[in-house]
């Protein structure tokens, strides 16, 4: 249970309703978010986030001929949007926050559905309201509509039969001061709202559509009242208020109407419930967009690799590719909408069918929604592209890059066919023919430049995911036809970062912390390690076996195990002479003299570091054999629950970027120094909190046996995304809705001990949880619940087909 009582996975009400907002859409297709209390905002439909886009657009319920007024279908306005927002300072004018509401809001949610539940006393009628987007593990294409849906459950709680008008009403928000704006009629019982792109400004083109559907009549207006001041409001809440509704088609003279209404008249009998859907869908298929270099001669590009530019200069999404105009992405929608929801259905009955503890379903289904955010692309051809989050109104941080995705084992499980694309940008698009990986890909995907370090963590983990990839996918051809690139990447590392051969990343090497490490480490080597392991396996099962990387693993193994341990947990041997390198040198005299003292700004020496194992994980849940003594890998995990894992920072500094947890909320500290020698500048993120590095080390437990210490873990995490504070369903980092947090879906794994291999269809379950349980599978071609009953494992299929010859059965010690 969290903190003040609120339990894990269960309803959000009261304060911790402040917070909330549930993303709706397809994946790189854009989102609008359901918030706790039933209202639509962060809209952010135009191929970028849009954060504090809460335009004018509501659904009511008015009673003609009673006394029981009209009602906004929400619960009340959180007071936090009273002051300090944007815009605050004025009213917040052209709201509908000041117009009659229902007075108590409750929201829950099975992803991909959320549902907010509204009562009032004063109202006849009480409503459900079930907001959702199609997601469907292995059905990438339906589950990347730029298409949401809510669906209104009206009950009529009294004792006589009651005549309701329901409505939905938006202002034109596509419209940009361009001109040629426009409110149309649109398929079925909807309305269009429409901008043109001008021909400097293409990319301001954009239509958004919604539609009702009741069983009943429906009209549309698409010719609200024009007027200044709060005049469209002011008039249309006049109407709404009295339950008038009329059809109204577009002006033709004059400007064009501030918005459009739907709406839906209703007659409900004594205890009756109707549904009303509201459909949306929107089209933007113009961008602006274009990050990273270009490549400038063939040397930018891998051997035996396409080094064309691709035909587009600028990104164009992938509903580009399915639909010409926002009336054909409704049409599909309106035409399929009952089987997108009974296939997603299905797989949220299937998520949730589930024994495991109800923080682990909530953290792994919280983080889920970020495949519904903007931190994620999916360009015109099908091929996935990532920020690492979200600025407010931008991108943060361009190129799927590379040492945060490590963290993220959300897609390569529910829709593995995409995380494929991301292995082939790394390897044949964005490498060299040196090897060099450019850890941040270009938008569009193209050859890029190769003028900055590579990321030594994301480029050897990467290695590991080609083959978690292969056996996924069972795809061997296709490891075939990647294996050049990454027998190159891998001699890349090896002949920049250990040109010695000793098996160590002995020369400075970049990695997720932004910074370059400097002398071998735990971290970074044993990420090293795994690709040294993965590679000679996929050697192996090729025929092309490669010596020398099985030589310089046993050489890393056993270097690692015995000068990077110091009996409790693995650390970073600080050098910066006598390397290749040339030693550093700084801006100022002060951090020279710094260096002098100390060594290298930014290093963690003898620390703790939570990420110390890091591609032990990664290779464990990748499913590549083990390369590590075992023992020292839990030793180090349990030093790094015992010193990282605190209940209260209240006297704990950072000095970095303190919001994600402080004062006396808890978390997992990125590294402490419990035996000394921290230096006065360690890593930029020393003292931070990152979820993501939570989630890994709490699966990694799990995986070793630790369950109750990598729980306790998940509880501090999720405690602190309650909605009182921060929206449960956005887990921020550099930006929000931040990628490395999918590292959450990796706790399945971590209790269930559930892998499928595909090469050998063998089903792999050595779980950590004791006695029965039920927990969910994703494979390439279906998927289902995985368990143990009355002491024998089992796999139930529930979608497509996982053919198993064996299961690999080892119950929890």
């Amino acid at each position: 249970m969290a903190r003040d009582g609120r339990p894990f996975n269960g309803p959000y009400e009261g304060e911790y309703l402040s917070r909330v907002a549930f993303p709706m859409g397809g994946i790189g297709a854009g989102m609008i978010c359901l918030e706790g209390t039933g209202a639509l905002s962060h809209v952010s439909v135009r191929n970028a986030p849009q954060v504090f886009n809460e335009p004018l657009m509501f659904a009511a319920i008015s009673f003609p001929g009673s006394d029981a007024g009209a009602r906004v279908l929400e619960g009340p306005v959180p007071m936090w949007k009273a002051f300090g927002q944007p815009g605050s300072g004025n009213g917040q004018g052209g709201k509908s926050w000041g117009l009659p509401r229902f007075a108590k809001a409750r929201f829950e949610t099975r992803f991909p559905f959320g549902t907010v539940t509204l009562e009032d006393p004063k109202s006849p009628v009480s409503a459900r309201i079930t907001g959702w987007s199609p997601f469907i593990p292995g059905n990438p294409d339906d589950s990347s509509l730029p298409v949401a849906a809510l669906e209104y459950e009206l009950t009529n709680n009294s004792k006589k039969e009651v005549d309701a008008v329901f409505s939905f009403h938006t202002a034109n928000f596509m419209a940009t001061r361009s001109g040629g704006d426009a409110v149309r009629e649109g398929p079925g019982h909807g309305i269009i709202l429409w901008q043109p792109g001008p021909e400097d400004k293409p990319w301001e083109q954009g239509a958004f559509w919604a539609a009702v559907e009741s069983g009943g009549d429906v009209l549309t207006d698409c010719a609200l009242f024009r007027g200044g001041w709060f005049d469209t409001l002011t008039m249309l809440w006049n109407m709404v208020s009295r339950g008038e509704y009329h059809y109204a088609e577009p002006y033709t003279d004059g400007p064009p109407s501030p918005g459009g209404s739907i709406y839906a008249p209703l007659r409900l009998k004594p205890g009756e419930t109707r549904t009303v859907r509201l459909m949306m869908a929107w089209h933007c298929p113009v961008t602006n967009q274009t990050h990273g270099g270009t490549a400038q001669s063939p040397e930018d590009c891998c051997e035996g690799c396409d080094c064309e530019q691709p035909a587009e200069q600028t990104y164009a999404p992938f509903y580009v590719s399915l639909f010409p105009a926002i009336e054909d992405a409704a049409r599909y929608w309106m035409a399929n909408y009952r089987r997108l929801r009974d296939e997603s259905e299905k797989f949220a009955n299937a998520f949730y069918d589930t024994t495991l503890p109800p923080e682990v379903v909530e953290a792994v289904a919280a983080n889920l929604t970020i495949l519904k955010s903007p931190t994620v692309l999916r360009q015109k051809d099908g091929r996935l592209w990532a920020w690492e989050g979200c600025h407010d109104g931008s991108g943060c941080c361009y190129g799927s890059c590379t040492h945060v995705w490590n963290y993220a084992q959300a897609i390569c499980h529910l829709f593995p066919s995409l995380e494929r694309t991301l292995r082939e940008t790394e390897f044949r698009v964005s490498q060299n023919r040196r090897g060099h990986q450019t850890f941040r890909s270009a938008l569009p995907i193209r050859p890029t430049t190769h003028e900055f370090h590579a990321a030594a963590d994301g480029q050897l983990g990467g290695i590991m995911k080609v083959y978690r990839e292969w056996r996924i996918s069972g795809d061997t051809e296709w490891l075939r036809k990647l294996w050049p690139q990454v027998r190159q990447s891998l001699d890349y590392c090896i002949s920049t970062w250990d040109p010695d051969h000793t098996g160590l990343l002995m020369e400075p090497h970049h990695n997720t912390y932004d910074i370059e490490f400097w002398g071998p480490d735990g971290m970074c080597t044993s990420f090293y390690l795994g690709a040294l392991k993965a590679a000679s396996e996929m050697g192996r099962a090729l025929g092309d076996e490669q010596p020398l990387y099985e030589e310089l693993l046993q050489k890393g193994k056993k270097a690692m195990e015995s000068d990077l341990f110091d009996g409790e947990y693995f650390f970073q041997k600080v050098m910066w002479e006598g390397l290749h390198a040339s030693p550093p040198r700084y801006d100022t005299p002060e951090a020279n003299r710094l260096l002098e003292r100390e060594g290298p700004k930014y290093q963690y020496g003898a620390g703790c570091l939570s990420d110390g194992v890091l591609g032990a994980w990664i290779g464990k849940v990748c499913g590549v054999p083990d390369f590590l003594d075992r023992a020292k890998v839990d030793s180090h995990l349990k030093a790094v629950h015992k010193y990282n894992l605190r209940k209260d920072l209240s006297d704990h500094a950072n000095t970095q970027r303190p919001t994600y947890a402080f004062g006396t909320e808890g978390g997992l500290l990125l590294c402490s120094w419990p035996k000394g020698g921290q230096l006065s500048l360690p890593f930029v993120y020393a003292n931070e909190v990152w979820t993501g590095i939570e989630y890994q080390v709490a699966s990694h437990l799990m995986l070793e046996g630790m369950v109750e210490e990598g729980l306790e873990i998940v509880r501090e995490c999720r405690k602190r995304y309650d909605g009182r504070f921060r929206n449960p369903f956005n887990e921020y980092e550099c930006g929000h809705w931040y990628a490395r947090a999918m590292a959450s879906y990796g706790l399945l794994q971590g209790l269930s001990g559930a892998r499928y291999d595909a090469v050998e269809q063998v089903l792999y379950l050595h779980p950590s949880v004791r006695g029965d349980f039920r927990s969910f599978l994703a494979t390439a071609r279906g998927y289902g619940i995985v368990g143990v009953k009355d002491g024998k494992p089992f796999l139930e299929v529930r979608s497509g087909e996982i053919p198993v010859k064996r299961i690999d059965y080892r119950p929890a010690k």
